[in-house]
């Protein structure tokens, strides 16, 4: 066998266009549209032309009366502009059961569903009472194929949506989702078709693009963020949440948006070990600098960051932050004490990093001014006095675990299982609690990471960061409103496997479904096996919780939250 090294061409971004139909002359006519229309193709660089993001970028999508175009608390990473028709936003939150998600079960219903676990026999494995395909041909199912052929959820009866919710127009011209692609936070409304009309479709890439090098597009959606949104964010953080109204809408004009890292940080490993760990550290792209001179504030919009120091010419994990935490604090509370310091830490991009940035002296004036002396003082004790970072109270968790959590991405965890190995007998009740809580079959596998005696196992974490549902065609994997949990409705799922793929733990499993008699289901037309996606539900359905975690006798087992280290550091110690 030869040796000889194979030469290819190095695959480059716009290989795979985003819309297979986009053409050049649907390209062309589009820059005579506003607002591409108004940009200077001039100012883009020769590598990313403006034609070429449009050409390789976008999408022209085809809507009918009551399709739904994004539903409310969802993920995605397209924003859209209409082209053509109106669309309307639902100013009210509408029933799950209209957007392809599964009900809240009533109090009842979970307590029946934990009785009859006693009495229920054995099934075959991954068993139905139901098997029947979302079909297109039936006028009682929520979904028919799209433009592509996907399937697309609709509303049934649009005139009588429209009589009993609240909801404001959008029409020719106009842009929305572009906030929640660019942070990649939840959909704050539903949208949906008023009647025939068509949007273009803009991933995430073309539109930071755009962004970048069209000033006006840039300062538009910074307006809209500043107008809708960043206000609400800095109320939620708790170091701002008592300033008076005046002062956050000062501090609202003056943050600046930071972005940092790789955006589909989900598409890597979540951990490559070929490189040392000083050596994966440095390779993470830096926000500050230990020793910088603090120029602000910095509030953790989106994505995680790692607290580091320099050790000879590696780096020390500290720890990390997640959304609403905020860095530089310490130095800042010294500066306004009379004792300016540099930054004692780095901060490093983990996969994504969004940060707003509260300059200097807006900080001082605004936030740590209305801090009295003393909080200030305790504040700065951390980087002012040696070894004041040690002084925290309560157990902390090791630099080892801190990178090891990290590595593997699981500080995106809010719901992790955790298993003390040395607790842990092997004896399989948590996985045969999992199985009769789910029809006979397990929804995690005891397997997973492991690090000086805590495996983390492999089961759905209902993550921070969830990019298990961006792209899910009909909406079926969502996160419940009322619990956080990251669940999938079933009868809406295609098992197009599109969630599976996206999940970066391998924590979601494509099953093949099989009637009570054991038959194996397959499509009428093709005959292939109907898959559907399964994973752990945390069993919101049943009354008590986790039953895994009920079930051990050992306290060996905890669901636990890794976007903060406090909390296994605490169970842990």
């Amino acid at each position: 066998m030869s040796n000889d090294p194979v030469i290819v061409a190095r695959p480059q971004r716009w290989d795979e266009p985003f819309g297979a139909q986009m053409t050049d002359a649907l390209a062309c006519a589009l820059l005579e549209t506003a607002p591409f229309s108004a940009m200077e193709p001039a100012a883009f660089p020769a590598k990313t032309p403006l034609l070429g993001i449009l050409r390789n970028d976008t999408r022209i999508i085809r809507y009918q009366a009551g399709d739904l175009v994004v539903r409310e608390g969802e993920y995605g990473g397209s924003a859209f502009l209409v082209l053509d028709g109106r669309f309307r936003v639902a100013l009210e939150r509408l029933p799950a059961s209209m957007l392809g998600h599964k009900e809240k079960p009533s109090a009842g219903g979970r307590l029946w569903r934990s009785i009859a676990q006693l009495w229920q026999g054995a099934r075959p494995p991954e068993a139905r009472k139901q098997v029947m395909r979302l079909s297109f041909d039936d006028p009682g199912v929520l979904a028919r194929p799209g433009g592509d052929g996907a399937p697309r959820v609709f509303l049934q009866d649009v005139p009588v949506v429209l009589s009993q919710t609240a909801t404001a127009t959008v029409g020719a011209g106009e842009v929305f989702g572009e906030l929640s692609a660019l942070a990649r936070t939840p959909r704050t409304s539903t949208i949906f078709a008023e009647g025939a009309g068509a949007l273009l479709e803009i991933r995430w890439q073309g539109l930071r693009e755009l962004m970048r090098y069209a000033p006006q597009l840039r300062e538009h959606i910074d307006r809209l963020y500043r107008s809708r949104a960043l206000g609400v964010h800095l109320h939620d953080t708790p170091l701002l949440e008592d300033l008076p109204p005046e002062t956050l809408d000062g501090l609202t004009e003056a943050v600046v948006f930071e972005s940092y890292g790789q955006f589909e940080w989900h598409a890597e490993s979540p951990a490559d070990l070929s490189d040392d760990l000083f050596t994966r550290a440095l390779r993470e792209p830096m926000a500050r600098e230990e020793g910088d001179q603090p120029d602000g504030l910095l509030l953790v919009r989106s994505g995680f960051a790692r607290v580091s120091r320099r050790v000879g010419e590696g780096r020390r994990t500290v720890g990390y932050l997640g959304k609403g935490e905020v860095f530089g604090l310490a130095e800042l509370a010294a500066a306004a004490i009379g004792r300016p310091t540099p930054f004692a830490h780095s901060l490093g991009a983990i996969g994504h990093l969004d940060l707003l940035r509260i300059p200097r002296e807006a900080a001082l004036r605004s936030v740590l001014a209305a801090l009295p002396r003393a909080r200030l003082e305790a504040l700065a004790a951390g980087v002012l006095e040696p070894e004041g970072e040690d002084r925290q109270e309560g157990p902390k968790l090791s630099t080892g675990r801190l990178d090891f959590l990290v590595d593997y991405r699981l500080n995106n965890g809010v719901q992790a299982m955790v298993i003390d190995l040395d607790r842990c007998t092997r004896c399989d009740d948590c996985v045969r609690a999992c199985a009769a809580a789910h029809d006979g079959n397990p929804r995690f596998v005891r397997q997973g990471p492991t690090h000086d005696g805590l495996q983390f196992a492999s089961a759905c974490m209902h993550c921070a960061d969830p990019v298990c549902m961006i792209g899910c065609p009909t909406g079926a994997i969502h996160r419940d409103a009322a619990t956080g949990v990251v669940r999938i409705n079933e009868p809406t799922c295609v098992g197009c496997g599109t969630c599976a793929g996206s999940c970066p733990y391998q924590n979601i499993r494509m099953v093949q479904i099989r009637t009570l008699a054991g038959q194996p289901v397959v499509d009428g037309q093709n005959e292939l096996p109907i898959l559907k996606a399964t994973k752990c539900d945390l069993c919101i359905d049943l009354v008590g919780g986790p039953a895994c975690q009920q079930s051990c006798a050992h306290d060996a087992l905890v669901r636990i939250n890794l976007t903060s280290p406090d909390q296994l550091a605490r169970w842990a110690s």
